[in-house]
């Protein structure tokens, strides 16, 4: 099976059930930093500090594959064919948060970004995440598109967050506090 179609050289691409739209829009800008998102969580889960969080980050791709998939599908063939979300998915990131934050000292301060390599790119991660979050509410003030998948992506981006606290303390790197200027 080739890979390449050719049928999006001119700039355009398909929706699951057959529509082609500008690769400019921004269903497809959603979908596509849901999969740069995709590909940082499969960086995390390739850390031996993450080895014990392998199984729920290999859960996250997946439902973030669920995610790419509804937001590349017109809204009547996402009740059809496409995999859903479920609240379960939200509340297994909820449960993982509270098991880490047992581990954590309280917040006190704003944290940098940083310390070690793999925090950076949990950071990085963080932010891609928030990043497809606001794209896909843009999307749905202009489209029906499914709240629960804004929800899960909120929620992620706190998981990444606790997550990055986490392996710092599992590396031992000291969390930097922000300090404004004055």
């Amino acid at each position: 099976m080739k890979i390449y179609t050719k049928s999006g050289d001119r700039g355009t691409t398909s929706l699951v059930g057959g529509t082609r739209i500008s690769k400019a829009e921004l269903r497809i800008e959603a979908y596509g930093t849901v999969d740069e998102l995709n590909a940082y969580i499969g960086l995390l889960g390739d850390f031996e500090v993450n080895t014990d969080k392998k199984a729920l980050l290999k859960e996250i791709q997946d439902r973030l594959f669920t995610i790419g998939s509804i937001l590349a599908s017109e809204p009547e063939q996402t009740k059809k064919q496409i995999p859903d979300l479920h609240e379960s998915d939200i509340e297994a990131l909820e449960k993982a948060m509270d098991v880490m934050n047992e581990d954590l000292e309280p917040m006190r301060f704003f944290i940098l970004p940083g310390g070690h390599q793999h925090v950076s790119f949990g950071h990085v991660a963080r932010t891609v995440c928030r990043r497809a979050e606001r794209q896909v509410v843009r999307l749905a003030e202009e489209n029906d598109t499914d709240y629960l998948v804004i929800r899960y992506l909120n929620r992620l981006s706190d998981y990444l967050f606790i997550l990055c606290r986490f392996m710092a303390k599992q590396l031992g790197v000291a969390e930097v506090a922000w300090k404004a200027r004055v």
